[in-house]
């Protein structure tokens, strides 16, 4: 057995599981799905270990060689690419994409690397979340890459689904935007915003503060699951819990109405619903404010998280694809693509098309994951809802 093959062995015996996570929801649309991988089957046992076990772990030793330090220094993508193609040239992304990504992200990477084809696959987050896990459950590995938002990239890991992932591209990221198992390539960010018809030039609110005035009394609507704007307001605009609830108690004074899911809200405001949303995605408005729609959104201030990221799971069918794929999404050029494909990339150094980050960003990050259900339910209290 070789030293790599043996700290990979090693590595694997040292950890241990975790619990998992409840995470929130979220809303994305669904696209056509196409089944892909291979099986690895739990039967046979030869001196009391199964064969998928048994299989697991070789897995487990050959990724580790293959990821533990990510891809070589001296090796190039292009090396990387030659070695996708040798491999079986496919690789299986489980990630939740809009129709225009989804439209614009697989065929740049299938442009950029002939001979590789991408089978996506789509899905809420969740959905995703739960496929992958029941297919671990039954011993199969049918995925290269996941994709997801903060919360589901915690989850994943620890459930110790996913290969250690370092990546020569991932070194201009900031710290809260990469970790051991994943990186980064895409922000979202929670801005308020109004109706022109319905909000006089010159009243437009500049600040959350000013939305707690008494004359947006029923005129505020929001997305009832945003408790990610308290964690916000309270850990990076007042680092203060009490501050923060004080202005959201003061929000909700105003009446606020709840819809679910923020491609409806936004199209709630557009159509006049109400004058004012609170917790609308930015990436929202720049398309519909282009057709016409009579919306402005407010970018002085927002709550920022990481709307999705990649990684690649361990026993991957095809790895080097996988990590093509993942040195590709982070790379410079693939980060256009996302911009392209309406995303608000997170590489420092690619702007996203339209102007959706706000002066001030109030990001959340890993470390504020284990207290969602705190924040959720001061939220809930906050709002009066169930």
């Amino acid at each position: 057995m070789s030293a790599e093959m043996q700290a990979g062995w090693i590595k694997l015996r040292g950890k241990a599981s975790k619990s998992t996570r409840d995470v929130e929801d979220e809303l994305h649309r669904k696209g056509d799905e196409r089944k892909g991988g291979r099986y690895m089957t739990r039967q046979a046992r030869s001196n009391g270990i199964g064969l998928a076990t048994f299989l697991y772990i070789f897995a487990c030793i050959y990724e580790s060689s293959v990821f533990a330090a990510g891809a070589p220094a001296s090796e190039s993508v292009d090396q990387l690419y030659e070695k996708a193609k040798k491999e079986g040239g496919q690789i299986t992304v489980y990630a939740p994409l809009s129709n225009r990504a989804m439209e614009v992200i697989p065929p740049a990477f299938m442009k950029r690397f002939p001979g590789v084809t991408v089978n996506h696959i789509d899905g809420t987050p969740d959905q995703l979340l739960a496929r992958v896990l029941a297919e671990a459950r039954g011993g199969r590995v049918l995925a290269d890459v996941f994709g997801g938002s903060l919360a589901y990239m915690a989850q994943i890991t620890d459930q110790k689904l996913l290969a250690p992932l370092a990546l020569p591209e991932a070194a201009v990221f900031p710290a809260n935007m990469k970790s051991e198992f994943w990186v980064a390539t895409d922000t979202q960010f929670y801005i308020a915003g109004w109706n022109t018809n319905l909000v006089k030039k010159g009243d437009e609110p500049k600040s959350f503060e000013d939305l707690a005035a008494p004359k947006w009394k029923d005129t505020l609507m929001g997305e009832a699951r945003d408790f990610q704007m308290l964690i916000g307001f309270a850990k990076r605009k007042y680092n203060s819990d009490d501050k923060a609830v004080d202005l959201f108690k003061r929000i909700a004074a105003t009446q606020v109405e709840f819809h679910k899911g923020h491609s409806q809200l936004v199209e709630f405001l557009v159509a006049g619903q109400r004058p004012v949303c609170f917790t609308c995605y930015s990436h929202h408005f720049p398309p519909r404010m282009k057709k016409g729609a009579p919306i402005q959104s407010m970018l002085t201030e927002g709550v920022g998280e990481i709307g999705g990221a990649v990684s690649v799971l361990r026993g991957a069918p095809h790895p080097n694809a996988g990590l093509l794929w993942a040195r590709w999404a982070i790379s410079e050029e693939g980060q256009r693509a996302w911009a392209q494909g309406g995303e608000t990339p997170a590489h420092p150094n690619v702007e996203p098309l339209e102007r959706v980050r706000p002066a001030a960003p109030y990001m959340l990050t890993i470390d504020h994951i284990k207290e969602f259900p705190k924040y959720e339910k001061l939220w809930k209290e906050i709002f009066q809802m169930r």
